[in-house]
C-alpha cells in the first residue's frame, strides 16, 4: 500500500528490515538454520534494479503492488495447487537458460529430473514394475536449487516421504535458493536438511543412508583426489581413487556409500564415465563384477543441458536387484525435439524411456538387455553402442538398373547438348561440348 502512494512511496529500507526480522525471527528455534541468511543474495541496492534510488525503489514497489493486486492467483488456500512453488521454479528454469556454462549449477531440466524421479519411485524392474506411493527418504548430495528432490516429491507427494528430503550444495547463492524453493512449495522446515559444503570433501550426512538417491552432479569436474581418502569408506574398497580431474565416479561411490539396500540410486553422468579406462575402469570392474550393483544404463540426447552440448547418460544402480544377471541399455539419443538451439524432451519421449526401463523390454535399435557375460566380453566396457545396435541397413542397389537408368539420361542430354550447340552457333559462339 505504501509502494502505491504518490509521493511518499519509498519502502526498500521497510522491505530490508523485514526480511532481516524474518530471519531472527527464527533465533533459538528448531528453524534457525533453515533460515539463517537465507535472504543475502536479494540486493535491493543493485543497479541492475534501476540507475537512481528512487528507480529501485518504483521497480520493486511496482512488483509487489502488481503482486498485491492478485494479478497473479497463487490459490494459497487450495492444498493440491502450487502456484507459488511453480512460479518459483520457472523463473529458475528462466534464469538457468540464460546463465551460460554455471547454469547446471542451478537447475536441472524439468523433463530430465522427471526420468530420475520415475525411475527411483518405480516398483521393481521389469514384468510391468509398478509404482511406489511413499518413500522413507531422498537424497540428493548436489542439490542445486532443490528441483531433483522436489520431482521426486511430485510423483509420491511431499507428505509421503516419511524421513524427508536430504541435500548438499556448495555453491552457496544456490543452497539459498534450494531452500527458498523447500518453502515455497511448502515443505515443513522439519522435513529438509539442507548443508552448504562441499559433498565429496567435507560430506555432512555421514551414517545415513536413503531409500531414493538422485543426483545431477559436474561433469568430470576437479576434486583433488587427496591420497587421505583411501582410508574413507566411502573409496576403501574399490581399488583406488577416481582420478582427481574427474569426479564422476567419486560422486558415484559418495551415493552409493548412502543408498539403502532397499533403494534405488539415478545418476547423471557424461558418456565417458562408461568407457574411460584407468581408475574408472577399475572401479567399474567392481561395481559390475564382485557388487553387480547396476541396474540400467540410458542414453540420453546431446545439448539438452544448459550451458553444454555434450551427450550425456542416467546409470541406475540396486544393491539388491531384481534381474542380477543382466543389465538394460536403452539409447533414447535420437529421440528428442529440437527448440531454436536447445534439444528437448517431451513427454512421450519421457514415457517411452520409463516405459522400456519399467518392463525391462528390448526394442530394435533402442533397448537390449545385456547379460553379465557379454559385458565381461566387452572388458566392462558399458559404451551403449557395444550393446545397441543402432545401424539401419540402406535398401539395396541394383546396378544393372542404374546403368540403365544412366544410359537414358545420357541419350537425353545428347539432345540438350545439340540444342546448345545451335544456339553457340547462332551467337557466334563455341560450343562448351
Amino acid at each position: 500500500a505504501k509502494g502505491a502512494q504518490k509521493g511518499n512511496n519509498f519502502i526498500l529500507d521497510d522491505l530490508s528490515r523485514i526480511l532481516t526480522n524474518i530471519q531472527k525471527s527464527t533465533m533459538g528455534t528448531e528453524s534457525e538454520e533453515d533460515f539463517d541468511h537465507l535472504f543475502e543474495d536479494m540486493d535491493l541496492g543493485s543497479t541492475k534494479l534501476g540507475r537512481s534510488v528512487a528507480d529501485r525503489n518504483d521497480l520493486v514497489a511496482k512488483v509487489m503492488g502488481r503482486l498485491s493486486e492478485s494479478q497473479v492467483d497463487f490459490q494459497l488456500n487450495n492444498a493440491e495447487s502450487d502456484v507459488l512453488g511453480d512460479a518459483y521454479e520457472y523463473l529458475i528454469g528462466q534464469f538457468a537458460s540464460g546463465a551460460g556454462k554455471k547454469a547446471g549449477e542451478f537447475y536441472t531440466p524439468q523433463q530430465v529430473s522427471t526420468i530420475l524421479a520415475r525411475i527411483v519411485t518405480s516398483n521393481g524392474s521389469g514384468n510391468g514394475a509398478g509404482v511406489k506411493t511413499r518413500l522413507d527418504s531422498v537424497y540428493d548430495p548436489t542439490c542445486g536449487s532443490g528441483s531433483l528432490l522436489l520431482r521426486v516429491a511430485r510423483e509420491v507427494g511431499i507428505r509421503n516421504i516419511a524421513k524427508g528430503f536430504v541435500g548438499q550444495e556448495l555453491n552457496r547463492t544456490t543452497y539459498n535458493l534450494a531452500r527458498m524453493n523447500m518453502i515455497l512449495h511448502g515443505v515443513h522446515y522439519r522435513q529438509f536438511d539442507l548443508k552448504q559444503e562441499d559433498t565429496l570433501v567435507r560430506p555432512q550426512h555421514e551414517g545415513m543412508q536413503f531409500e531414493a538417491v538422485v543426483a545431477n552432479p559436474p561433469f568430470s569436474a576437479d576434486w583433488g583426489a587427496d591420497p587421505g581418502f583411501t582410508t574413507d569408506d566411502r573409496f576403501s574398497t574399490f581399488g583406488g581413487l577416481p582420478p582427481k580431474s574427474k569426479a564422476d565416479y567419486a560422486f558415484v561411490l559418495h551415493m552409493l556409500h548412502h543408498l539403502a539396500d532397499n533403494g534405488t540410486m539415478a545418476v547423471i553422468l557424461p558418456h565417458g564415465a562408461l568407457f574411460r579406462g584407468g581408475s574408472e575402469g577399475a572401479i567399474r570392474k567392481i561395481l559390475l563384477a564382485e557388487r553387480n550393483w547396476l541396474d540400467a544404463v540410458i542414453g540420453l540426447p546431446a545439448n539438452i543441458f544448459y550451458g553444454t552440448g555434450i551427450p550425456t547418460c542416467i546409470m541406475v544402480f540396486k544393491k539388491c536387484r531384481e534381474n542380477p544377471d543382466d543389465v538394460l541399455f536403452i539409447d533414447a539419443s535420437g529421440y528428442f525435439d529440437k527448440v531454436k538451439n536447445q534439444n528437448i524432451l517431451r513427454e512421450a519421449h519421457v514415457e517411452k524411456i520409463i516405459k522400456t526401463y519399467r518392463n525391462r523390454s528390448e526394442e530394435a535399435l533402442y533397448s537390449h538387455v545385456a547379460t553379465m557375460a557379454e559385458i565381461e566380453e566387452n572388458d566392462w566396457n558399458l559404451n551403449i553402442p557395444r550393446y545397441v545396435d543402432t545401424f539401419v541397413e540402406e535398401e539395396r542397389v541394383e546396378l544393372s538398373n542404374v546403368l540403365v537408368e544412366l544410359k537414358e539420361v545420357n541419350a537425353g542430354m545428347a539432345d540438350v547438348d545439340a540444342r546448345i550447340a545451335e544456339f553457340c552457333a547462332d551467337l557466334g559462339l563455341e560450343a562448351p561440348l
